[in-house]
């Protein structure tokens, strides 16, 4: 392998500070629809969905309001209880009609992402039924953005053009949900998962709390502006992998040093890192269709990781484990970004 350094995507990750413990971490699932008829890939069936649901509530995992538990799992400040967070990207109609009600039912909060242009049209909620959902206790309207476009600047785009256009996006939306529902939520999701440099800057100078769409919990060491969270849709939602997701933790790496994830080389490089007490023979690391990946070690303790083919997809994820002391597993998540790959 290759070890040149490569400055965008050869990152080295010390956290040999933070002692790797069981405490519990925050949990954020990320759902799109809750439906059996519209598209698998970003859909959760009903019967998975309450099955996921059963799981959450049998393992007596605690589901809490998603600003105020990231903020405790930020400040270290979480009980040795494992939390989840619920939320919602796009504030499908079935949302409204399948997940809200079960939800409901249970007594579990949640977060709604709403990307405000879309609002009522076809497959859509509309302003009402959010107002409605928004008026119950426990739920929470949060920013999508105005029109769910590509946030990240564009290759060519001139650094006046992409301000304008992400400045709209962003403030647009936030100034519409005040308007229409009365709500000033300092939180973002970023459409497609999708970010750079400069938009992590615009997210931490407004003072919000930013979500991604790689998977992970997150911990004292996670990054404010750049929050994983476990899509559990069809595909990545099964009953026989949810529970190691939902008793996951954050490998304890300083999230806010981790690249942005915009390539430079295909397939990037990743270096981070760990402790005397991770055992390097035991992690395991993996990237987006190519399954287990191999790494070298240098110095005892550096873990340096590069996919052995190149991808052809716009965005993809390297992934490690390790095994947590009380049987659950530590987990990072990095995204990458190829902007030469089209806009979907």
């Amino acid at each position: 392998m290759a070890q040149r350094m490569i400055t965008r995507s050869l990152l080295l990750l010390p956290i040999t500070a933070f002692a790797l413990t069981a405490n519990a971490d925050l949990v954020v699932l990320q759902y799109h629809h809750v439906s059996d008829s519209t598209p698998s890939s970003t859909s959760t069936s009903i019967s998975l969905f309450q099955g996921q649901l059963d799981m959450i509530e049998g393992l007596g995992l605690e589901v809490v309001p998603l600003e105020s538990g990231t903020r405790a799992a930020l400040a270290g400040e979480l009980s040795d209880r494992s939390q989840i967070a619920i939320t919602f990207d796009d504030a499908y109609e079935s949302v409204y009609s399948h997940a809200a009600p079960a939800l409901q039912e249970r007594g579990y909060e949640y977060t709604i992402f709403v990307n405000t242009e879309a609002v009522g049209s076809h497959g859509y909620m509309t302003w009402d039924q959010l107002q409605e959902v928004g008026d119950r206790d426990g739920v929470t309207i949060a920013n999508h953005s105005r029109d769910h476009g590509h946030l990240a600047k564009r290759p060519g785009e001139s650094d006046s053009d992409w301000e304008a256009r992400v400045d709209r996006s962003l403030d647009g939306a936030q100034e519409t949900l005040s308007e229409k529902l009365g709500t000033n939520v300092p939180m973002f999701a970023y459409p497609y998962g999708e970010f750079d440099d400069a938009l992590l800057r615009k997210i931490e100078t407004r003072g919000w709390l930013g979500f991604g769409q790689q998977s992970g919990a997150i911990g004292e060491t996670s990054a404010a502006t750049r929050l994983p969270r476990f899509p559990v849709a069809n595909a990545y939602g099964q009953l026989n992998s949810l529970e190691d997701k939902l008793r996951s933790k954050a490998l304890p790496v300083d999230a806010s040093q981790l690249p942005d994830g915009i390539i430079s080389e295909n397939p990037p490089t990743l270096s981070f890192s760990v402790p005397e007490t991770i055992n390097v023979d035991r992690l395991s690391c993996f990237a987006s269709g190519q399954g287990r990946v191999d790494f070298q070690v240098s110095g005892g303790d550096r873990v340096i990781l590069q996919a052995p083919k190149s991808f052809n997809s716009r965005r993809f994820r390297y992934n490690c484990t390790h095994p947590a002391p009380d049987g659950s597993y530590y987990w990072l998540s990095q995204q990458w970004l190829d902007l030469s790959q089209p806009e979907d």
